[in-house]
């Protein structure tokens, strides 16, 4: 069912600060910082040659990033994306498997603009799982 890893997200409290490390220190190609409202998030993607890295810090005091870097002071992994070729028939698979879709169990839209879904970490080894239509 899950293709290939489409990012890892890192929680982090500067955003800029995070994209320069990558882009000075690691010589990493950086893209532009986007901001995701429906997901209360800010969003920059740092381009692998196999994937990518996706830096995200809150939009906001409710944004649940802030709730994990109220948890996790100096940011970290905050979860791992895989792509999927049909969310819906992904999701419903998950979900008779016992699994536990986040957020109603309903695809909003993602930073690349594709369907997505996130999966409860309970049921993945503690790890969040955000799935993103092929």
């Amino acid at each position: 069912m899950i293709g290939k890893l489409n990012h890892v997200a890192i929680a982090v409290n500067d955003l800029r600060a995070a994209a320069d490390t990558y882009r000075n220190l690691l010589g990493a190609t950086v893209g532009k910082e986007t901001e995701q409202p429906d997901h209360g998030v800010k969003v920059v993607f740092i381009d692998l040659p196999n994937t990518k890295v996706e830096l995200i810090s809150p939009l906001g005091e409710d944004s649940p990033i802030a709730r994990f870097l109220d948890k996790n002071p100096v940011g970290g992994i905050h979860h791992i994306c895989y792509e999927v070729d049909d969310i819906l028939a992904a999701r419903d698979r998950l979900l008779q498997g016992g699994a536990r879709v986040l957020g109603g169990g309903q695809p909003k839209t993602g930073a690349h603009g594709k369907p997505v879904l996130f999966l409860h970490p309970k049921d993945f080894n503690g790890v969040l799982v955000e799935l993103e239509e092929a």
